[in-house]
Formats: structure tokens, C-alpha cells, sequence
């Protein structure tokens, strides 16, 4: 009898400050069923327990410790796992690695063939894991991310060239098998000739099922590669002994059948559609590779006395100065500090139009330098540019598993041991019921339904549909942090849009600049030189206006100004100037013509703030500023209105200008005056009344509100605070990307769907068929090789299915 083994596990403990704390964990640890000993070291802040459990047991240590608002420190790491061959591999390596010690959680993804561990430092590390997976027939990919996806690619490219070497071998064989076979059975030695050509095809080019499936069954679990073994070994097997033993049936008055061409041709098929399905998985993750193609891999280092010398990116640290040449992709993040240029941001802006670089502006990774050359100094780079942030969201959005999935997992777990189950009974009532052929055709009923039952497609239905999902959004502007959030989108009927940043551009800027005297020719000029002596935000505006059109030289001004909650004076040529508020004109004695007051009164109606321009004692001009709307906002509102969904604003501004903007953009229902916690509250308010949320903003007073949505929506050029409490981020200021974002839910969706059924059409059609449900009514009974190749077919559908995201239009 086995007996259990006692283990020790230390939980790095979080949170645990106090012998109080301490005492309160100690206690949760005495709730959970199977710990035999525990104590919580404060000094060492670790809780440790002994086990003669399984890790079932100390997962729920973890929660339980979780459970009472503390943390067990934990690595969440991302690995590329090899050696999966179908969706019972995924869930057979999940439960593999969740079983280890010290495995918190696990999540296999088998389209992109990569698992997320959360696992305990110090009682487990990636060794462990390797071993714990190596064991089953899976190994991890681990090292330095660019080294571990570049040895992934090539451990993907041999095998693929592996797997086109013996798909083309198998069916070289198998063409003149299947000849002989159908139509010249009864030839010479037709029987031996067949077995030599199916011996290479199912215990060579084969061979990796039959391993597999022996590494499965060591371990208690089976996957797609034991159908496959043991369909097409019963069928080599019983062929063999047919052929060395024909007596033993006809003594029984029965010909003696052999299936050599049934066990190879179903290999054959079986590598076909596993060589189409890799090939079609590969394209699934262009958005990743076009993302990383987007960095180069040597930069030009500038050395002292203007030397240059030419580095890997690797390479690089903060602080070294770069030199970027015209037509180069930019390495890392950094600013610039010689030289100017015009590069092409358009991957992380969306518009089209280059935007010039000068000493002191900030260059992103993966940006493209039209013309001329600078130099930059790095601030970011490896894993903290933009670029690699964008990189990683997009990767463990793919990575992650939407609601569906996990239930397509549990069926995929217990789906294979149903089917051999099915062929077993299937062979027993061909025993009862068959009559004279019964051991025949009930081998044959059981090596069919064992083909044409793999779970390959249901397993590639929805990641697939995921991924290209994904990476549809990120070459759309559309960064999407999880799968949860891009399945939820598509049930959005309510949206809440904030105002400033949002829906406006974020930054006060000059609608109209009215001139009530023109009888100074250098106006302008004064204005523009006042203004830029101001520190007011509401000066930069009036800045960039004067300086769009021409007028940005600056004049020696004397005894500048400022005047607290007015606005700024000065004097030029002996003349006293004034830019402000009308307090400002009545402190300075100056008069304010009913012309003026009216043309006042119109802009604040429209929610414009108003500062007049004064000189030698009279008014000279009026400028009106305000946020104004983004050029989208409005078309991206008529287009959210048009799906049936409820659009709202919020804002902390005043009701005039919150009017005035919803006006602006088409929204009917708004609230002004909000506080960071109204906005939250709102949206639970909504939520209450059976809305399906969803939350767009840019700042950290929205972060509260985002985290209530359902589907959080951050734009891209707002706070970081806001980008990680949101699950999408608009890379651009385009508002029109939400309801693209919505419609690529829809399509998401509904593609997951026909994914499914077309998953399981063919098991639903081809399981009964393969059984011999029909042989009673018509003779008819499925051949193995039909059966191994709509198998192969099913994932092709599947996968070709979800390719088509790519090309629809949002």
C-alpha cells in the first residue's frame, strides 16, 4: 500500500504586520481540511504548513490566507509549452502543472501554445515545472523573453519542417497502399506487400502518437494521441495477425480482412491536417510578430567625441545616447537631444501625419524617423518602452481564456475517456448483435469511432477566435487586455463617456480671436509676447493660436505683471497692456462697450471662456477658449446610438459647458458637477438597472468608475492609472475605435459560436455513423479513412473560420 508523503510548505506571507495579523491567519489555517501542522513565523513573515495532501491543499491555504484580506507572495510568470498535439493535451498539462506543489494556478492556452503559472517561490520553481511536465510529454520554453521566443520559433520551425517531412513520406506510402487495397486485394502476396507499406507509415512517421499516448496512460490520462494510437494500432495489429494466421478465420468460415491501408491512411490524413492546422495557427499570431517586428535589433550607440559604434538592443541601458538616421525605426523610449526630424507615429497614435522631433520632445520604440538624423537619449528599454507594453497586453490578452473556453475545456477533459468509451461499447453490442462478421465490423465500428471522435476542433474553437479577435484590435488601435473583456463587449447596451479628454481634446485651445480695433499694427505681437510671459494654461493656447498664424515675435516688454485671478500687464513703448478677465478691465479702469459685453455674453453661452486683450486704456480684442470636441466624437456617438446602445456623459465641469459639449456631441443624458465617486455610483445605478456597462475615460478620477464597468475602456493618451485599471485601451484619441471595439466583440463572438458548431457537427453526425447506427437500416458504415479525414477537415474549419475575423470590417 502507498503511503502519503509529508511535505513542508513555507507561504511567503504579504500583509502580516502584527502578532494580531498573524493570529488571524494562523486561525484560517486551522480551517482548511488537510493540514496536519501550521504556524505563522511574523518575523519571517511565512506561514508553514505540513501536508500529507495533495496541492489541492495548499491552494486552499492560499485562499484561505486571501480569504482574510492578506497576499502569499507568488511568481505569475508566461511560458511557451511544447508537445501538445490536441485540446485534451492543454487540459491534461493544466491539471499536470495545478497537481505540482506549489502551483497556485495554470491556464494552458493550445492555440498559441503557451501556459500562465502563478506558482509559490520557494517551493516550487520553473525547474520543477519542467520536470513536473516532462513527465507527461510537455516541456517549458524558459529564459530571457526574446531568447525564449526566438528558441520557441525555432523549435516550431523544425517542427513544422518535421512534420512536412512525414506527412509527405506517409502519403507517398500510403497512395500505393490505398491502390492495393481497393482494387487489388486479391493479387499475389497483396497482403504482404501492404503490411510493408504500412509498417514505415504507422510505426515511423506514427511513431509520436504511440509515445505520446504510452506517456498519457503512465500517468492515468489520455488525449487525442491515444485515439489515434489505439484506432490505428487495433487495426495494424489485427491486419498482422490476419495476415499470419488467415487460417484461424477461415477455419470459422470467415475471410480473414486486413485494414493496413485503413491504419496508414488514417495516419496520413491525421499528419495533413495537423501540417494544415499549424500552418493556419501560425498566421493566428501575425499581429505579435508584425509588433515585434517593429523593433530593430542593432541601434547606433554615440560614444564621447562624437564616435559611434553599432550594438545589439540587448545592449543598451538608460541613459546612453542614441543616434537614429533617417528612415531607421526608433529602439527605445527617450528624448531627444540633438538634432531635428519628423518621425512616423502612426503605430501609436493613429495619425497619419508625421510629428516633428526637436530637443526635448519624447521618441517611443517602434516609431519610424522620416528625415533627418537626432540623437536621443534612453529612458526606457527592454520590457519598459511602449512598444514592449503594447507587445506583452496584446500576448497575455491572447493568452488569456474567456468565460466559454473554460467551459470547453471541462468538456474536452472528460471527452476523450466518453469516446473510448463509446467505441468499447460500440465493439461489445457488434459481439451481441453482429452475426457472422461480428469481431470484424465491431473492430472496425470501435478503430472509426475512435478516428473521427478527436477533440482537435473543439479545443482551437475559441482561442483561435481570441487570438486573431486580439490581434485584429491591436492593428486597429484596439489593445485588449484579457479575452473576458473582449466576450462581454458585444452584451454592452449603456455606455458612459467622460467629458474632458474623452469626448474633448483635453486641452483648452482658441475658437475665435475678435479684433475691436485694429488701429495698432503690432497688436498681435504684443499679445503674443504677453502671453508667453504668463504661466496660465489658458496663455499656451492663445501661444499656439498666435503662433499658427505668423504672429510669434516676441517684444521687449517692461514691468510685467501678474495679477492674481486676472490675468497679466505690462507695458511697451510706453503704452500699459492687458490680457484677462473682466475684473481685470474694471480694476484698470477700462471701459467694456455694450458691442464687446454682447459678443462676451454669446461665446460664455457656448460654454467658452473669454479673456479680452487691453491697451492704451480701451479693448482691443476678444478670445474665446474652450476644450473643444475631437472631430470623431460626434460620428462615434451617432455610431453608438445606431448599435442600440444608451450613450451618457459625465463630467466634474460646470452645467453650462457639460450642456453645451453634449449638445455638441449628440448626447441626450448627462450629468455635471460629478465627483470622481459619482461617476462610480452612476454606473452601478445603471448596472442595477440590468445594463451591461461600459466605462470610457482617460484620467485617474476615472479609475474608480472603470474598475465598477463591466467593460472598462481607457484612451491611450490619458493616465497609466487608467490604462491598467481599464481592460482596453484605445491606442489613439479616436473615439470612433469604441464602437469598433463593441462590433469586434459581436464578430468574436460569433465566430466562437460557429466555431463550436462546426467542432461539433462531425463528432454530433460522424460518432453514431461511426458506431454502425445505420448498418441495421441500410448496410452502411463508415471507412476509417472518410472518418480520419473529416477529422482533419473539422480543424481545418475551424481555424479557416476564425482567419476570417481578420479581413472583416469594423
Amino acid at each position: 500500500m502507498r503511503t502519503k508523503e509529508t511535505s513542508t510548505i513555507y507561504l511567503p506571507l504579504s500583509g502580516v504586520e502584527s502578532e494580531h495579523c498573524a493570529l488571524t491567519v494562523d486561525k484560517g489555517l486551522a480551517g482548511v481540511k488537510g493540514i496536519n501542522k501550521h504556524k505563522v513565523e511574523l518575523n519571517n513573515h511565512r506561514a508553514v504548513i505540513v501536508t500529507d495532501e495533495d496541492n489541492e491543499t495548499v491552494i486552499k491555504a492560499v485562499d484561505a490566507i486571501r480569504g482574510l484580506g492578506y497576499d502569499v507572495d507568488t511568481v505569475k510568470q508566461q511560458y511557451s509549452l511544447t508537445g501538445m498535439s490536441c485540446a485534451s493535451c492543454a487540459v491534461s498539462a493544466e491539471s499536470t502543472l495545478i497537481a505540482t506543489k506549489g502551483v497556485v494556478n495554470a491556464s494552458v492556452n493550445f492555440a498559441n501554445t503557451s501556459v500562465q503559472v502563478e506558482y509559490i517561490p520557494g517551493v516550487i520553481d520553473v525547474t520543477g515545472l519542467r520536470s513536473a511536465l516532462q513527465a507527461v510529454g510537455y516541456d517549458l520554453i524558459v529564459g530571457e523573453e526574446q531568447d525564449a521566443q526566438e528558441t520557441l520559433e525555432s523549435i516550431h520551425r523544425n517542427q513544422l519542417q518535421q512534420l512536412k517531412t512525414k506527412t509527405r513520406w506517409a502519403v507517398i506510402f500510403s497512395i500505393p497502399l490505398f491502390i492495393i487495397g481497393m482494387f487489388f486485394m486479391n493479387m499475389p502476396y497483396a497482403n504482404y506487400i501492404m503490411w510493408a507499406l504500412a509498417t514505415p507509415v504507422v510505426l515511423v512517421f506514427g511513431r509520436q502518437f504511440f509515445v505520446n499516448a504510452w506517456k498519457q496512460a503512465s500517468h492515468r490520462q489520455a488525449n487525442m494521441d491515444t485515439l489515434v494510437a489505439l484506432s490505428t494500432g487495433i487495426a495494424y495489429i489485427f491486419s498482422v495477425f490476419n495476415t499470419l494466421f488467415p487460417q484461424f478465420w477461415h477455419s470459422r468460415g470467415v475471410h480473414a480482412h486486413v485494414y493496413f491501408e485503413s491504419a496508414a491512411v488514417v495516419i496520413a490524413f491525421i499528419l495533413l491536417g495537423k501540417l494544415l492546422e499549424e500552418r493556419a495557427k501560425a498566421s493566428t499570431s501575425s499581429a505579435i510578430k508584425k509588433l515585434i517586428g517593429l523593433q530593430p535589433k542593432t541601434v547606433t550607440l554615440v560614444l564621447p567625441h562624437d564616435e559611434t559604434k553599432e550594438i545589439p538592443i540587448s545592449e543598451v541601458i538608460t541613459g546612453n545616447i542614441l543616434l537614429v538616421k533617417p528612415g531607421e525605426k526608433i529602439p527605445v523610449d527617450g528624448e531627444v537631444v540633438a538634432g531635428n526630424s519628423f518621425v512616423d507615429e502612426s503605430m501609436i497614435s493613429g495619425e497619419p501625419v508625421p510629428v516633428e522631433k526637436e530637443k526635448g520632445r519624447k521618441v517611443f520604440a517602434g516609431t519610424i524617423n522620416q528625415k533627418g538624423s537626432f540623437q536621443f537619449v534612453a529612458e526606457k528599454v527592454g520590457g519598459n518602452t511602449l512598444l514592449a507594453q503594447i507587445i506583452r497586453m496584446v500576448q497575455e490578452a491572447q493568452g488569456s481564456k474567456a468565460p466559454v473556453q473554460k467551459l470547453v475545456d471541462r468538456i474536452a477533459g472528460i471527452f476523450v475517456p466518453v469516446v473510448i468509451a463509446i467505441a468499447v461499447l460500440a465493439f461489445i453490442t457488434w459481439q451481441i448483435l453482429g452475426g457472422d462478421n461480428a469481431l470484424t465490423q465491431g473492430l472496425l465500428a470501435l478503430v472509426t469511432v475512435l478516428v473521427i471522435a478527436c477533440p482537435c476542433a473543439l479545443g482551437l474553437a475559441t482561442p483561435t477566435a481570441i487570438m486573431v479577435g486580439v490581434g485584429k484590435g491591436a492593428e486597429q488601435g484596439i489593445l485588449i487586455k484579457d479575452a473576458e473583456s473582449l466576450e462581454l463587449a458585444h452584451k454592452v447596451n449603456a455606455v458612459v463617456l467622460d467629458k474632458t479628454g474623452t469626448i474633448t481634446e483635453g486641452k483648452p485651445s482658441v475658437t475665435a480671436l475678435q479684433w475691436f480695433d485694429n488701429s495698432m499694427p503690432e497688436a498681435a505681437q504684443v499679445l503674443y509676447s504677453l502671453e508667453h510671459a504668463s504661466e496660465h494654461p489658458l496663455a499656451t493656447a492663445v501661444t499656439s493660436y498666435l503662433k499658427e498664424k505668423g504672429n510669434n515675435k516676441l517684444l521687449p516688454l517692461s514691468d510685467i505683471q501678474s495679477v492674481t485671478g486676472g490675468g497679466i500687464k505690462a507695458g511697451y513703448r510706453n503704452v500699459t497692456f492687458s490680457v484677462g478677465n473682466s475684473r481685470l478691465m474694471k480694476e484698470q479702469s477700462i471701459t467694456v462697450t455694450t458691442a464687446i459685453s454682447t459678443w462676451a455674453s454669446e461665446q460664455s453661452a457656448k460654454a467658452q471662456t473669454v479673456v479680452l486683450f487691453a491697451g492704451n486704456g480701451k479693448v482691443l480684442a476678444g478670445i474665446a477658449i474652450a476644450d473643444q470636441i475631437k472631430p470623431t466624437s460626434k460620428d462615434a456617438v451617432q455610431s453608438l446610438q445606431e448599435l442600440g446602445i444608451a450613450v451618457y456623459m459625465f463630467t466634474g465641469d460646470n452645467q453650462q459647458t457639460a450642456a453645451a459639449v453634449a449638445a455638441q456631441a449628440g448626447i441626450k443624458e448627462y450629468r455635471a458637477e460629478a465627483l470622481p465617486a459619482d461617476k462610480a455610483a452612476f454606473v452601478q445605478q445603471l448596472q442595477q438597472q440590468g445594463k451591461v456597462v461600459a466605462m470610457v475615460g482617460d484620467g485617474i478620477n476615472d479609475s474608480h468608475a472603470l474598475a465598477q464597468a463591466d467593460v472598462s475602456i481607457a484612451m491611450g493618451k490619458g493616465s497609466d492609472i487608467a490604462m491598467d485599471v481599464a481592460k482596453m485601451t484605445l491606442i489613439t484619441n479616436d473615439l470612433t475605435r469604441i464602437p469598433a471595439a463593441l462590433k469586434l466583440s459581436r464578430k468574436t463572438v460569433a465566430t466562437i459560436r460557429q466555431n463550436l458548431f462546426w467542432a461539433f457537427i462531425y463528432n454530433v453526425i460522424g460518432i453514431p455513423l461511426a458506431a454502425g447506427v445505420l448498418y441495421p437500416v441500410n448496410g452502411f458504415l463508415l471507412d476509417p479513412m472518410i472518418a480520419g479525414a473529416a477529422m482533419a477537415l473539422s480543424s481545418v474549419s475551424v481555424v479557416s473560420n476564425s482567419l476570417r475575423l481578420k479581413w472583416s470590417k469594423l
